[in-house]
């Protein structure tokens, strides 16, 4: 099966849109041309000259990573570093380059919440919720469309509330116009003032979903001109955002505990805080870097927080209150290469997304017995 690169990058829109990468991230197409044709997509985690070696052998057009190659900007195109050399490869052999970074991280059903699926943590939530990101849709139209009109814009992702869907608020009341002589109106007569009784449709709706949204507003109400409002609200958004938090099917020591997550992540060695005999059961996790988020576990009442790349004081802001476990970088984000298989054969079951072989862990452990 051969697709366009933006057709991939299509598949993510819904579910990890880059509207929600953190502003420092560089997430989406890296290199290459979104109408360029591919066959084939090599999946891994980061991108070294071994994966580019592997694409080439494999006749991969698409590489889709979840790090960013370039992250800071390049100035030069020489093969002195490794990045370049990586940029340069890929460019001469014609491979596309995606990266779904940070936006697959605060994603509701993203990184965190693969990890969560592979902990068997129930009842999984976000640790710490995004905010600016949802918006209230208001539209006006006659009672006899109003249904359509709410289940046009549900279809388009409005009407969300945690776990509820179809929800919105309806009040009833007059709406006036005068169709000029220009106008072609559904109903009213041309330069007579009409008064019409409307219903008033309230719908919430995340901003990368807007579009959409208005789009099958405008295509199924009945008007000519449809009147609509965009409102900014400040309400967090509780389904995408940093972390996640669930409980595990059974208490664990902490002894046990440490032990499930050597062997869910496969880590050589686990750095962690000191052992308080305190029983773990409900855990927050963040795969990577994830110290960020140490006040918002012990806030949450986590009992133990997974996550990477924690700093010697880092360790202190745990006080004795949760267990802080640090697992490893790439280990803990290692099942999003998985994750970005499954997102790509929902949408495309025939397509060809090769899983990469190559270890691309930048950190080895020295381990003598």
């Amino acid at each position: 099966m051969k697709i366009t690169v933006n057709e991939i990058l299509r598949c993510f829109h819904d579910i990890a849109p880059l509207s929600l990468q953190e502003s420092y991230d560089n997430s989406g197409l890296l290199i290459g041309d979104e109408n360029q044709i591919v066959s084939k997509a090599l999946v891994c985690i980061d991108i070294t000259e071994d994966v580019i070696d592997e694409a080439i052998k494999n006749e991969c057009g698409l590489i889709i990573s979840h790090h960013p190659i370039i992250f800071k900007g390049l100035k030069k195109l020489v093969p002195s570093e490794f990045v370049e050399r990586i940029v340069i490869q890929a460019i001469k052999n014609d491979i596309a380059i995606i990266a779904m970074h940070t936006n697959l991280d605060n994603s509701s059903t993203g990184v965190n919440f693969k990890i969560a699926e592979k902990m068997k943590l129930k009842s999984a939530s976000v640790l710490q919720p995004v905010e600016g990101v949802l918006k209230k849709i208001v539209t006006f139209c006659p009672h006899e469309f109003a249904d359509r009109v709410r289940e046009a814009m549900e279809k388009k992702g409005a009407g969300n509330i945690g776990n509820y869907d179809g929800c919105s608020f309806n009040a009833t009341g007059i709406g006036t116009f005068r169709a000029n002589e220009e106008a072609n109106p559904f109903v009213g007569q041309k330069h007579h003032l009409h008064e019409e009784p409307e219903t008033r449709i309230e719908m919430i709706v995340p901003d990368y979903h807007v579009r959409a949204v208005i789009s099958a507003l405008v295509e199924a109400h009945p008007y000519e001109e449809v009147a609509y409002d965009i409102y900014q609200l400040d309400n967090k958004f509780h389904s995408v955002g940093a972390g996640i938090i669930g409980l595990l099917p059974d208490e664990l020591t902490e002894v046990e505990f440490l032990e499930f997550i050597q062997h869910t992540f496969g880590t050589i060695g686990l750095r962690h805080t000191t052992l308080t005999g305190k029983k773990i059961k409900k855990v927050a996790v963040c795969g990577g870097s994830g110290a960020f988020l140490i006040h918002h576990a012990r806030t949450a009442q986590a009992d133990a927080f997974v996550t990477a790349d924690i700093k010697y004081h880092d360790f202190f802001e745990a006080d004795g209150k949760m267990l802080l476990v640090d697992a490893g970088h790439f280990e803990t984000e290692q099942f999003t290469k998985e994750l970005i298989v499954e997102i790509i054969h929902k949408k495309f079951p025939t397509f060809a997304v090769l899983n990469s072989g190559v270890n691309t862990n930048a950190v080895c452990y020295f381990n003598k017995k």
